[in-house]
C-alpha cells in the first residue's frame, strides 16, 4: 500500500480539497483507496458526509486498543473507504508524546490495512509536530499545496529542511499550487516560472474556481459533483502526476 499525504504547516490553502478529490480519482481509477482524515476539525468527514467520531477516540486507536477496520466508513465513492476524523486527535501529539516510538505509532494503526488497499491518502492538520514527524515516517509521499507567494515559498523550502535534517525517514516532498488566481501579476509569475528545472514542483496547478469553494455546499468532491469543469480537470491533471510519482 502506498502512502499519500497532503501537508502545509499553514491552514486554508487547499490541503483537504486535494485529499478527497484525489482519493475520489484514484478511487475511480480502480484503485482500493482509504482516505484518513487526521485533522481534528474534520473537513474530509464532513464532505463525505461522515459523522467525525471514532469508537474510543484517537487514544485507543494509536495505542493498538481500536479495531481499525471497525471505525472505518464507505463513502458514496465506490472503492473510496474513510477512517474519520475527531475531536480528540486535537490531543494526538500528547498520546504519541506518551508512547514508545510516537514516530511509528500512525504506521502501526494502518498495518493490518496494508494487504486490502492499494493507497492510502492521509489529509494531515496544519502543523510542525509530533503528528507531523509520524506522518513523515508513514507517507512515501507529502503532496504540499501552495498559493502562489513569496511567503509560502519560504515556508516550502522550511519544510524541505526541516525533514532533510530531522526526519529519519525521508519521504518524497512535491508542492503543487493552489487557489491560483492568474488575474494576479504575481501568481501568473510564479506559477509559470518555478516549476522550470524543478522535480519537486507539479506542473498542473489548482485555480480559485468558484466549484471548488462550493464543495462545502454540495458535500462532494468537484471531480464527482462537476467532473466537466475547470477545478476538476485541473485535480485531474494533478493526479496524473502523483500517480506516475508513485508508481500506481
Amino acid at each position: 500500500m502506498k502512502v499519500l499525504a497532503t501537508y502545509n504547516i499553514k491552514g486554508g490553502v487547499g490541503k483537504t480539497s486535494a485529499a478527497v478529490n484525489l482519493a475520489a480519482l484514484a478511487a475511480g481509477d480502480g484503485l482500493r483507496t482509504l482516505l484518513w482524515d487526521l485533522d481534528p476539525q474534520g473537513a474530509a468527514s464532513f464532505l463525505f458526509r461522515v459523522r467525525p467520531k471514532v469508537r474510543g477516540g484517537g487514544r485507543k486507536l494509536v495505542r493498538g486498543r481500536s479495531d481499525v477496520a471497525e471505525v472505518l466508513r464507505g463513502t458514496d465513492v465506490e472503492g473510496l473507504d474513510l477512517l474519520p476524523a475527531d475531536f480528540s486527535y486535537r490531543h494526538m501529539d500528547l498520546v504519541l508524546d506518551e508512547s514508545g516510538r510516537p514516530s511509528r505509532r500512525l504506521r502501526k494503526v494502518l498495518a493490518p490495512l496494508e494487504d486490502h488497499y492499494d493507497l492510502a491518502v492521509l489529509d494531515c492538520p496544519p502543523s510542525i509536530s509530533l503528528v507531523s514527524e509520524a506522518v513523515f515516517d508513514l507517507a512515501d509521499a507529502l503532496l504540499v499545496p501552495l498559493i502562489p507567494s513569496t511567503l509560502t515559498l519560504r515556508t516550502f523550502q522550511q519544510l524541505g529542511d526541516f525533514v532533510e535534517t530531522e526526519v529519519d525517514h525521508r519521504p518524497e516532498i512535491v508542492a503543487f499550487f493552489s487557489m491560483v488566481d492568474r488575474r494576479k501579476r504575481l501568481h501568473r509569475e510564479v506559477v509559470e516560472t518555478l516549476p522550470d528545472g524543478r522535480d519537486d514542483v507539479a506542473r498542473s496547478a489548482i485555480p480559485a474556481a468558484t466549484e471548488v469553494e462550493l464543495m462545502g455546499v454540495s458535500r462532494s468532491p468537484v471531480v464527482v459533483d462537476k467532473p466537466r469543469s475547470r477545478g476538476a480537470r485541473a485535480y485531474v491533471a494533478l493526479w496524473a502526476e502523483v500517480r506516475e510519482r508513485l508508481g500506481i
